[in-house]
């Protein structure tokens, strides 16, 4: 892996790319390889040849999206090399701000289920040659017993009440299990990813790096996590998505919140434990098709 570059040498490279040089530029927080480039541009830089090709890809991806949803799709400004095959795109910037600081209202829900209902029409015959990898869909019976391993001790920590989870039984388990036909899925719908305007409007999606033809649960998954159970789940039922498909991605979400806020209060490194126990909350939220199909 190429070491990431400097500001000394991003502005050398920044002047081969626009004429009339930069003045403004900082990394993106929590990334050495993402710059904020002025106002209008970021400045993506692959360290490695893995990451390369996925950007290469993404770029590709992007254009193929575009048409299919309602909402803005970064688009590549121009794009090269900025050391020996590891790739560069310098992107437009999305105007707004992450789902993570403002709340998405019932225009935005609107708009994610024009966005999971534009991913499920993009053809996957076109999807395949860009190299965009099948992803098999996860096992949620797996996915509970993993749960259960480590709610226990949640518990006692006094984060989750262990009792909740055995709302998902074994039978539930088997009637979600993933639908048949796998489609063009995001894979990574967490709230920094989701451009919102001071209206609660959803105004854009970043980073495709992630995406995979697979199980569009994923995605509700993703959306759970980022703006909640309920406007996930609104969403998702207004694209189109049958109850089985929505508490699939539901009890996804509620699982991997679960595991991670686990591993990160146990030892592993990563986000902070407050912004997992946000999005614990969010993917536990109670939702009303829970309490119809319960009954």
């Amino acid at each position: 892996m190429q070491e990431p570059p400097d500001e000394d040498r991003v502005r050398r490279l920044l002047k081969t790319i626009l004429p009339n040089g930069v003045t403004e530029l900082r990394p993106v927080e929590g990334t050495a390889a993402t710059w904020w480039v002025g106002s209008k541009h970021v400045l993506r830089l692959a360290p490695d040849a893995p990451a390369a090709r996925g950007l290469r890809r993404e770029v590709r991806l992007r254009d193929l999206v575009r048409p299919y949803v309602p909402v803005a799709v970064a688009a590549c400004v121009t794009a090269g090399e900025w050391a020996p095959g590891l790739a560069y795109t310098l992107d437009t910037r999305l105007p707004g701000a992450s789902a993570e600081t403002r709340d998405v209202t019932a225009g935005g829900e609107e708009d994610l289920a024009g966005l999971l209902t534009g991913l499920h029409a993009v053809p996957v015959a076109r999807v395949a040659p860009l190299g965009v990898p099948k992803a098999p869909p996860r096992s949620l019976d797996q996915l509970r017993r993993d749960a259960g391993g480590v709610v226990q001790r949640l518990d006692e920590d006094g984060e989750f009440e262990a009792v909740r989870l055995k709302q998902l039984t074994a039978q539930a388990v088997a009637q979600l299990g993933p639908q048949p036909d796998a489609v063009l899925v995001h894979h990574d719908l967490k709230g920094e990813h989701l451009i919102v305007s001071a209206d609660g409007r959803v105004r854009g999606v970043l980073d495709w790096a992630a995406a995979v033809v697979g199980d569009p649960a994923e995605d509700i998954a993703g959306l759970a996590v980022a703006v909640g159970a309920r406007a996930a789940v609104r969403s998702a039922t207004l694209a189109g998505y049958g109850a089985r498909v929505c508490l699939r991605g539901l009890w996804l979400a509620r699982c991997d919140a679960l595991l991670r806020l686990a591993a990160r209060l146990h030892g592993d490194e990563g986000r902070p434990a407050a912004v997992l126990r946000v999005q614990l909350e969010r993917a536990w939220e109670p939702i009303l098709l829970e309490l119809v199909s319960d009954g």
